[in-house]
């Protein structure tokens, strides 16, 4: 009998380690030969694959050679062949190694060039004094800039002070002028209309009397005057009138003195460096002579002509080009940007035009044209000779000497001249005046009538000389127009048609001809005069019939000469055809 074992008995620690030892040494040699067997299966695989490919490429290989067929010829090969394809290949490399040459040499040039600029800039050690140079010139134009804006409202108002002064003088001057013509005009309408009582409109009280002798004190004064100075081409009412009281020219020079003494203060308070145009210029020459490009890059030479316009505004607060006429070579300032404008560029420099050459007439189309124009404006006067003669040299010398821009289409200069235009015409509507009075009137030359009618005559021809100063200046068909046309045309011929032929009318038609400027009679090849001037030339036919038929020869002979210094040939020769004067053939060149 054997006892039953339901549960395996308890087995001691040392048998259990056993059994563990045991069972994990078969399971890794299990892992062992698994892993040796999949290893084996793969190595056959490779082996299998790579004979198959081995295989295939063989077979590709073979089937690929071409086979040599004898029967089939061969293109013929000589030696022109072969030396025809060597020539080329040999051009060939050669092109192409001469492409390689010049990309070679190029290279070395970039390199060399290179270095030479290492070199250089290894060498220059001024890049913190160009720094600083420029560090100085920015804080200097900035302190330029600041002290001009802040004087620039104080110019401004002495400018317009000096200008106001001016122009109420011209005003005064202009008002007292046409009260003067509008009293005189009446009170010679009174006398020829036989009334004991002035009309309506006419002289009324003292006061307009005054003025009328006062008038005559000063016209007889300028006659005293002419007569000591032995002036004798003048005539009643050829001179301006623009005399003042004495008390009125002591309140406008104290007025004037007061306000040039605030101008010479505008600046009192500034150092030299930013007030004094010369050694500004100074400052940006030495700017141009260090560093052209930069200086040229940075457009200076545009920008000199604003920044030196207040500084040249004060000086020419004093100018009036109306009264004393001032060269412009004789101003500080002008002498100044002149010596700048005409500086030589440094060695430097490499550009063939200057910048800086357009500097000083910018200057003067930005500065001194609106000033010009401003006194065109508003103080001018058409009727005084000297105030034109002035003004036209002025203008000549600027637009001649100094040609204003090389900008044929100047602004400044248009608008120039059409206020001396507007203000011609102006004087032309506004100041002629020229009555006519019944001949009985006028017969005696010391009659009221006759003089006042004289005056008005010869300020007229006054005008009309000042007017055609103005050509070569203004265009010549708005010089025609106004001259000719306007003036001539519509008031002074109406004169010399109602003054009988005679010496009086002889010495009107000769300064009427001597006003004319030669240049207009040069090119005229047709032997007839200008179209403007074709009544006048009838005017003087029939003073030359008139004159003829009453046996004055001498006076019709001066009076042919009018007409052929005004090239009306073709009216000269058919009068001396008429009259059978073969002797005065000569002064048409027959």
């Amino acid at each position: 009998m054997k006892n039953l074992d339901f549960v395996p008995k308890m087995r001691t620690l040392r048998q259990r380690m056993t059994e563990h030892m045991v069972s994990v040494s078969d399971e890794s040699s299990e892992d062992e030969a698994q892993i040796k067997w999949e290893e084996q299966q793969i190595k056959k695989a490779i082996k299998l694959s790579q004979e198959a490919y081995d295989d295939a490429t063989l077979h590709k290989s073979q089937r690929a050679k071409p086979m040599f067929d004898p029967s089939v010829s061969l293109p013929p090969v000589n030696l022109e062949i072969v030396k025809k394809r060597l020539t080329e290949r040999i051009t060939s490399l050669q092109d192409v190694h001469r492409a390689h040459q010049r990309e070679y040499e190029k290279y070395i040039e970039d390199i060399e060039s290179s270095k030479m600029t290492v070199q250089e800039l290894e060498k220059s050690s001024d890049a913190p004094m160009n720094y600083k140079f420029y560090r100085a010139m920015k804080t200097y134009v900035e302190n330029l800039i600041n002290c001009l804006n802040e004087k620039l409202k104080y110019i401004n108002d002495l400018e317009l002070a000096v200008h106001v002064l001016l122009q109420q003088r011209a005003m005064r001057v202009l008002k007292r002028r046409q009260d003067e013509l509008k009293n005189e005009s009446a009170y010679i309408r009174h006398l020829t209309s036989g009334n004991d009582k002035p009309t309506n409109g006419g002289l009324e009280g003292d006061e307009k009397t005054q003025l009328l002798e006062m008038c005559e004190h000063r016209r007889t004064c300028r006659r005293q005057v002419r007569e000591c100075s032995g002036e004798a081409d003048h005539h009643e009412g050829m001179s301006s009138d623009d005399e003042l009281a004495p008390a009125e020219v002591t309140e406008f020079q104290k007025s004037k003195d007061n306000v040039l003494e605030d101008s010479r203060k505008v600046f009192e308070d500034v150092h030299a460096d930013f007030c004094d145009i010369r050694k500004i210029l100074l400052k940006f020459q030495e700017w141009k002579e260090k560093f052209p490009d930069s200086y040229c890059d940075a457009y200076i030479s545009f920008c000199l002509p604003k920044l030196l316009n207040p500084l040249i505004r004060v000086q020419l607060i004093n100018w009036n080009p109306l009264e004393n006429f001032t060269e412009l070579e004789d101003m500080p300032w002008f002498r100044a940007v002149e010596e700048f404008s005409d500086a030589k560029n440094v060695s430097e420099s490499k550009r063939a035009d200057d910048p800086d050459q357009e500097v000083l007439p910018r200057v003067i189309e930005k500065t001194v044209l609106p000033k010009i124009t401003a006194f065109v404006k508003s103080v001018w006067d058409p009727l005084s000779a000297s105030q034109t003669k002035n003004l036209v040299q002025l203008c000549s010398n600027i637009f001649e000497k100094q040609v204003v821009s090389k900008n044929k289409c100047s602004q400044a200069k248009e608008d120039l001249m059409n206020m001396v235009v507007l203000r011609m015409k102006k004087s032309v509507e506004e100041d002629v005046f020229i009555p006519l009075y019944p001949k009985s009137t006028v017969e005696d030359k010391s009659s009221p009538c006759s003089k006042f009618q004289e005056r008005r005559f010869w300020s007229a021809i006054k005008l009309l000389s000042n007017v055609l100063l103005w050509d070569g200046i203004v265009q010549e068909d708005t010089v025609r127009d106004l001259g000719l046309s306007k003036l001539l045309n519509r008031y002074l011929l109406l004169n010399l048609l109602n003054t009988p032929p005679g010496p009086d009318n002889i010495e009107k038609c000769n300064k009427v001809v001597a006003c004319l400027p030669e240049r207009w009679f040069q090119d005229l090849k047709s032997g007839s005069t200008l179209p403007e001037l074709q009544k006048f030339c009838q005017h003087l036919l029939q003073c030359a019939r008139t004159l003829h038929k009453n046996s004055h020869s001498d006076e019709t002979k001066e009076v042919l000469l009018l007409l052929v210094k005004v090239k009306a040939l073709h009216i000269v020769e058919d009068f001396i055809e008429e009259y059978k004067l073969e002797h005065l053939k000569s002064m048409i060149g027959k």
